[in-house]
């Protein structure tokens, strides 16, 4: 977050739209943007206070062109579907905003982010499946009911869609690509529009 800010040098009156995001990771933030989260309908958060929130699709922004001084998301393009979604979300977030801010996990990190299961994303769908139907790290430290647990393990199998920083500049070509590393590796992309 504190990159964030330094980058676009973020004041009270910069009109910023969070695409899939929640109010918590605006806690981190030092200056509170003129903010709106936009996100499905069952994942808006009730009694968000002076937050604006829009029920809506990522990959068709309910706002005029140039609506937003920033569009910021933070983990979600890598769950909005096919590339070819990936690129209606990308279409849209430049369309919408003046300048932008999209993060996703690096596919080509070690460890899988979502289930925090090292190489799991690089093995045959098959063997892979094998594995996380039995066990991930993820179950161990969220605790999710089955039907939770049920629900993630389809998504990853069967939607989640990690991106490199080759594709992700594909789908932002305006963009510079940034890298946020864990022990020497680019554990985070993102693209960025100044």
């Amino acid at each position: 977050m504190a990159l964030f800010e330094k980058t676009f040098r973020i004041s009270s009156e910069t009109r910023v739209l969070d695409v899939g995001g929640s109010p918590e990771i605006w806690r981190y933030a030092r200056v509170r943007p003129s903010l709106t989260l936009m996100n499905l309908p069952s994942a808006l958060v009730a009694n968000t206070g002076e937050l604006t929130q829009v029920a809506g699709d990522g990959r068709m922004l309910p706002f005029r062109d140039g609506a937003f001084d920033i569009v910021f998301s933070n983990s979600v393009i890598e769950h909005v579907g096919t590339r070819q979604d990936q690129q209606s979300f990308a279409s849209e977030v430049a369309r919408v905003g003046r300048h932008y801010w999209i993060q996703t996990p690096n596919r080509r990190f070690p460890i899988e982010l979502h289930l925090m299961m090292p190489l799991v994303h690089r093995l045959p769908k098959p063997l892979a499946r094998a594995i996380v139907k039995r066990f991930t790290v993820w179950q161990l430290l969220e605790k999710p009911t089955e039907p939770q647990r049920a629900f993630y393990i389809n998504h990853f199998l069967n939607e989640l869609n990690l991106l490199d920083a080759g594709t992700l500049q594909s789908l932002f070509p305006a963009a510079r690509i940034l890298t946020e590393r864990t022990l020497g590796l680019a554990k985070s992309l993102i693209a960025v529009r100044t």
